[in-house]
């Protein structure tokens, strides 16, 4: 009988293994991806972390990711990915028409931002667009927090709705037992570089882990300073993933996500007197009156159409009906604009 204790600081659970066990084929046994090195990954197994052999991108098997539970055989090599049950996900960067999994099987994703610069407010909630669609539960933290002379808290949670906002120092270590507190099952963080992420991270570890540097004091900027993904066990229980800093966040597929986070916006636009209303001066628009009336503020209702729109195009490139829909708009689009060149006629 396989005995898994040695798996169990890497996330393996009651309700884990009730939602394997069936699953697993024979000859094989479960076990966690740690990191990912192309053809290669560091797993944790039963009997303990190995190195195990990768399928090759065109098998079944493909797209493996930091946080993965899949099965292994004696080789080892990786034979099946088992179901996630979250899955942080972005457009891919290079442009091509498909997601690329960050983090996989998480349950608390904290949102890391420098509080000693410009808290950018439109990166936070894409941020949490991003999240809320993986299906974990964000956390906003706002890092540095003994270097900021002014932390604008109350404007992060007014564009953080249903997720906590909190403040911390991982150098003097203001605000971590708070956050320590509220972490549950996998962690993972991301941000941009610069944010202090792997700080942070060695900080909740309480060990030097991931390798840190100082950011660029001209523009608070950092350097890619962790390269993979990785995960730890956490030493009061459950797991974390550090992960690269994101220079780009392409929405890929979120539009639950984009719901969550405008949840006041979507309040607001289910009130309006007509279903289609653009927000645009239509009678009766409570979006635009919220908006007047200082309820709402433009910054975010820009924000949010943005984020809408991105995430709408997004779905036309990968989805061949909506994109043959918006070239037939498109095409209606410039026939009305001849058909109304033809009728003013030639200028004089």
């Amino acid at each position: 009988m396989v005995e898994y204790d040695l798996l169990v600081p890497y996330g393996w659970t009651e309700a884990v293994a009730d939602e394997y066990a069936s699953m697993i084929e024979e000859g094989c046994v479960p076990a966690r991806v740690i990191r990912m090195d192309r053809s290669e990954c560091d797993v944790a197994t039963p009997t303990g972390v190995t190195r195990a052999r990768c399928p090759r991108a065109d098998s079944e098997v493909s797209g493996l990711c930091t946080g993965d539970w899949v099965t292994i055989d004696a080789e080892p090599a990786v034979r099946q990915l088992l179901p996630r049950r979250s899955a942080i996900m972005r457009s891919s960067v290079s442009g091509r028409s498909q997601g690329q999994v960050l983090a996989a099987n998480v349950d608390t994703v904290l949102l890391c931002t420098a509080a000693d610069a410009d808290v950018d407010l439109g990166r936070i909630e894409r941020m949490l667009a991003l999240a809320w669609e993986s299906n974990a539960q964000p956390l906003v933290v706002l890092t540095k927090a003994d270097a900021a002379d002014d932390i604008p808290i109350e404007e992060v949670r007014a564009v953080a709705p249903g997720a906590a906002v909190l403040t911390v120092s991982a150098s003097n270590g203001v605000g971590l037992d708070v956050l320590g507190a509220m972490l549950d099952g996998t962690v993972a963080l991301i941000g941009p570089s610069g944010a202090g992420k792997s700080t942070l991270a060695n900080a909740l570890l309480g060990q030097e882990v991931f390798a840190t540097n100082a950011v660029r004091a001209a523009d608070k900027k950092g350097r890619h300073t962790t390269v993979h993904r990785e995960l730890r066990p956490l030493p009061n229980g459950g797991t974390l993933i550090d992960t690269p800093g994101l220079r780009g966040i392409g929405l890929w597929d979120a539009a639950e996500g984009i719901e969550k986070t405008f949840s006041d916006v979507e309040s607001l636009a289910a009130r309006c007197r007509f279903s289609d209303c653009a927000h645009n001066g239509e009678p009766g628009c409570a979006v635009r009156e919220a908006i007047d009336n200082g309820e709402l503020t433009q910054r975010r209702f820009d924000s949010y159409r943005k984020l809408a729109k991105e995430n709408a195009w997004m779905a036309a490139r990968t989805d061949k009906r909506l994109q043959a829909e918006r070239d037939r708009n498109w095409r209606s689009i410039i026939k009305q604009q001849r058909q109304a060149y033809r009728e003013r006629g030639p200028r004089r």
